[in-house]
């Protein structure tokens, strides 16, 4: 036998951030001189340490090694039970190393942050706002939400009060904000408010958020409608001073000449009557020869009716359709490594058409969002941006995305926020149609 190893203390306790350490009695079982390498295996590995990481003992000799816990005040490290197992591995006998287990009962600590987004919106009659609420801290909890109006002169509507968020996770709320009062013109009127996010066992947090509510009629349209009557005044006054007595003299005259010519037409149409006929019958065919030379059928002929006929066959614009891709990608120190988060229509024999998308970085995570075409497992770029250059970033193409049955739209994130920040949480809301 190489080693034996007894810890002394097998059950201990540890606060997030704070460091607590237990010792490893170690002793040589062998019969030749050992060195033996203790090192920390299990879900506490990562935050554990041996000191001396190695030791070197005699035969049936004995040795102390410290075990040193610092787990770290994040949400990748949950609250609770946290088993582990001090292995002590004999450089003499491999066969005879020995692990030695225990438990680390990690206290829990909440953090929990929310903010309004976008903080600002312009409208008339209805805002649309999101609070966005992250877990930071390492035990799930239950949020509730609660939106307040100082000077209570606006509706509030929530898509949920109450939310439930595992550690490290986030949640967007859709919120509808409106006006009680409503006027047609006048100057913008500003209505801050806040919304409080309670936590059990923590104070309540308080964001901000403000709505400019401005005048129902569009600002050109009363000069529009006053050049309208400026314009209508002066065309009825060219009416009345110009226009109507020329037009009454041009009627005048006209109708003294085709008096005249009306009577002049009756004195020769006894001695023009035969005349007349062969007119009218040489008028009747240069009419029918123009109309077959145009292709029209004349009058009387067998299988009378309509022209070619013109097809107008309306385009199908298909069917609109909206949706959302978050992503939720862990910390890397590799700016080349991506987290990909995949979308594909419900229907994949459809072509998706894409014609406006929305940009969200809420929490102002670092790194790089990419939106990527999959077509058969080939994957090009269609759009990179920077995490730090936005918050909410808007794009409308005149000439849109197509995306054809079987392709998919690839979110595509690569995370280089500090440890302290937690995950990416950049989102990306499409709208087009599906035909």
């Amino acid at each position: 036998m190489g080693a034996t190893a007894t810890l002394s203390e097998a059950g201990l306790v540890a606060e997030p951030g704070q460091e607590t350490s237990c010792s490893v009695t170690v002793r040589n079982a062998g019969q030749v001189v050992d060195q033996f390498a203790i090192d920390v295996v299990g879900d506490a590995s990562g935050w554990a340490i041996a000191e001396p990481a190695t030791v070197n003992l005699m035969p049936g000799e004995t040795g102390t090694v410290t075990v040193r816990f610092a787990p770290p005040r994040t949400s990748d490290v949950p609250a609770g039970l946290i088993p582990f197992g001090v292995r002590v591995f004999s450089s003499e006998d491999p066969a005879g190393s020995v692990v030695e287990e225990g438990t680390v009962r990690l206290g829990a600590f909440t953090d929990v942050t929310a903010e309004i987004v976008p903080a600002k919106v312009e409208a008339a009659s209805k805002a649309d706002f999101e609070v966005a609420v992250d877990n930071r801290g390492n035990r799930p909890v239950a949020v509730d939400l609660s939106p307040l109006d100082p000077e209570d002169e606006l509706d509030f509507q929530l898509e949920r009060n109450r939310v439930e968020l595992a550690p490290g996770r986030a949640a967007f709320i859709r919120m509808r904000v409106r006006p009680r009062k409503r006027f047609l013109r006048g100057q913008p009127v500003r209505h801050r408010f806040q919304v409080f996010v309670t936590v059990e066992d923590a104070e309540p947090l308080k964001t901000e958020g403000t709505m400019v509510q401005r005048q129902r009629l569009p600002k050109w349209l009363l000069p529009a409608l006053a050049a309208l009557l400026v314009l209508l005044l002066a065309l009825v006054t060219l009416w009345f001073t110009v226009l109507r007595p020329a037009v009454k003299s041009a009627a005048r005259e006209a109708a003294q000449e085709q008096n005249q010519e009306v009577v002049k037409a009756a004195q020769d149409a006894g001695t023009g009557a035969d005349q007349a006929k062969k007119n009218a019958d040489q008028a009747k065919q240069n009419s029918e020869q123009a109309m077959k030379a145009v292709g029209l059928t004349p009058p009387g002929d067998n299988g009378a009716g309509a022209g070619p006929a013109s097809t107008v066959k309306a385009a199908a614009d298909g069917t609109p359709t909206d949706f959302r891709v978050a992503a939720d990608a862990k910390p890397d120190s590799n700016v080349d490594r991506f987290a990909e988060f995949p979308y594909t229509l419900p229907d994949e024999s459809k072509t998706l058409v894409v014609t406006d998308l929305v940009l969200q970085n809420p929490r102002g995570d670092t790194g790089t969002l990419r939106l990527l075409r999959d077509s058969g497992g080939t994957k090009s770029v269609l759009l990179e941006v920077g995490l730090a250059n936005f918050r909410d970033l808007d794009h409308h193409w005149l000439q849109p995305w197509r995306f054809q049955p079987g392709e998919k739209i690839v979110l595509a994130v690569s995370c280089q926020n500090p440890a302290d920040r937690g995950h990416c949480t950049p989102s990306v809301s499409f709208s087009g149609r599906v035909e």
